[in-house]
């Protein structure tokens, strides 16, 4: 027993070079969160989906684990405390998640009809760690429930050890441009509106249909994730034209790249950078088809490995410095959380990422309806959109702390004006959209 707890013990990941922000923005009301759903065609039975959930997450050491606090960094270490729990969903999604809660678990798993949903702190890894764990849950579910269910893709085998290549640092391995592009710091417009009351998150999804939504950016010669990027910029220009401000500003979107398409990694922990397509309308006005050629040209110029290396290279640099990997934690944190706070938030006016389009084994599709992702709540006042596909259905995910949903209402109106057929769903009611 002593030997096997030792052992344990011995088995700790320090935080990725992404991860090691979020701890520093936890506050009492905020907790960098975000949550993959499933919705399956039968309802969902609590005592099954507990059994899948203790039998899976072992398979996925970064995430039954605890974060730990030492001199220099935080950690992450094994957790074998009992839970996570299963429990019945709420209204309000991504909910803050303290360190020393739940058992120190920083997973949390909900079931609702026959919806289950993972919600996960950033800190253990991005949205494709955290899809790899909902659908071989949801796969060691069907297959608790006598159906045959196949590995592959996100469906990992829970007999196997993990690889060692799912728990690296893949950051720190491709850091190595030569030159270290500066940062983009301009004030960007952010979207005013009534805050929310501790704790609401405002939640509007829309439903549509993945080849209308494509046969829509065909017209302008885009992808659907530049489409739907220009369909956000519209949105806010909208707000912003419409309420009262002294001076116009910059129209920017903070979008996560999967950086695993350009670099051969199969890290389950973190692996994405940011980069901000956007309008200036300082330089006069600007028609939608603009608005979706300049997103074009920005994220194909941007998007590629010479450009996300050197982004690589950029984050990592800080890290590498020998004098600030000495530095006492409480001090990084401090620099961390200003230069966040007073740089890095003010440079977009929203949040969207998109998934892409989901493959699950053959096996799995005749018990699955549609997907869905949540950025969770935003760290500021503002907006978050998230995208997900499966099969021929498109969702956008909106998360809010503003009691206002302009921006959303821009949003799906320009959708229909485009002729895209779009079904709307709440946990607010939310009228005119």
């Amino acid at each position: 027993m002593k030997e096997e707890k030792r052992k344990n013990q011995a088995v700790w990941y320090k935080l990725d070079l992404s991860a090691i922000v979020y701890p520093t923005l936890q506050r009492k009301d905020f907790s960098s969160v975000y949550r993959l759903s499933v919705v399956l065609k039968e309802p969902i039975k609590p005592e099954v989906l507990q059994e899948a959930l203790d039998r899976t997450l072992p398979r996925f050491p970064t995430y039954k684990a605890a974060i730990r606090k030492g001199l220099f960094w935080r950690y992450l270490e094994p957790n074998n405390r009992p839970g996570p729990f299963v429990q019945p969903d709420i209204k309000n999604p991504c909910m803050p998640m303290p360190f020393k809660a739940n058992n120190r678990y920083l997973v949390r798993v909900y079931y609702y009809g026959c919806r289950i949903a993972l919600e996960a702190h950033h800190s253990l890894g991005d949205g494709t760690g955290g899809m790899c764990v909902l659908q071989t849950l949801t796969a060691e579910y069907l297959r608790l429930l006598g159906k045959k269910m196949e590995n592959g893709g996100f469906v990992l085998d829970i007999a196997e050890k993990p690889e060692p290549e799912e728990l690296e640092d893949a950051y720190m391995k491709y850091a190595n441009s030569k030159v270290c592009p500066p940062r983009p710091q301009e004030k960007t417009y952010r979207v005013r509106g009534t805050a929310e009351p501790f704790y609401t998150l405002n939640i509007i999804d829309g439903i549509m249909s993945s080849s209308q939504v494509a046969q829509a950016a065909k017209k302008y010669d885009a992808t659907v994730t530049e489409y739907l990027n220009a369909v956000l910029l519209y949105a806010l220009m909208q707000k912003q034209e419409n309420d009262f401000h002294l001076k116009l500003r910059p129209v920017k979107i903070a979008m996560p790249v999967n950086l695993r398409r350009f670099f051969p990694s199969k890290t389950l922990r973190n692996f994405i950078t940011m980069i901000y397509p956007g309008i200036d309308p300082r330089l006069g006005e600007y028609t939608f088809a603009e608005i979706v050629a300049h997103v074009r040209g920005y994220m194909r110029y941007y998007i590629n490995e010479k450009f996300l290396r050197g982004d690589i290279t950029t984050n990592a640099s800080t890290q590498k410095n020998p004098f600030i990997r000495v530095v006492p934690l409480f001090i990084k944190d401090f620099v961390v959380r200003t230069f966040y706070t007073k740089v890095q938030d003010k440079n977009s006016s929203a949040g969207l990422t998109n998934m892409g389009r989901l493959i699950v084994p053959e096996s799995m599709k005749p018990y699955i309806e549609r997907f869905d992702i949540y950025m969770g709540q935003p760290f500021s006042r503002r907006t978050n959109c998230a995208i997900i596909s499966f099969e021929d259905t498109l969702t956008v995910n909106f998360a809010s702390s503003i009691a206002e949903a302009d921006v959303e209402r821009y949003f799906f109106r320009k959708l229909v004006q485009e002729g895209i057929s779009v079904k709307i769903e709440s946990n607010r009611d939310f009228y005119g959209l």
